[in-house]
C-alpha cells in the first residue's frame, strides 16, 4: 500500500502540540492593517488552539505529524 500524503497547506498552517492538539495563528492579521487598532493587532498575535471539532480532520490531513 502506498504512503499517505500530507496536505502541504495544512502542514504550513498548523503545528501539533505535546498533548496531541493543534495550534494555529489567528486570522485578520495580513493586510488592511491601518484601520485596525494597535490593541486589536497585538491581541491577534496570540496563538490559538484548534477547536476539538476540527482535530479529526487535521489528523487525516497530517498523518505523520
Amino acid at each position: 500500500m502506498p504512503k499517505m500524503k500530507t496536505n502541504r497547506g495544512a502542514a504550513k498552517r498548523f503545528k501539533k502540540t505535546a498533548s496531541g492538539g493543534y495550534k494555529r495563528a489567528q486570522s485578520y492579521k495580513n493586510h488592511i492593517l491601518t484601520k485596525k487598532s494597535t490593541k486589536r493587532k497585538r491581541q491577534l498575535r496570540a496563538i490559538e488552539q484548534v477547536a476539538d471539532a476540527d482535530v479529526s480532520m487535521l489528523r487525516r490531513m497530517m498523518p505523520y505529524s
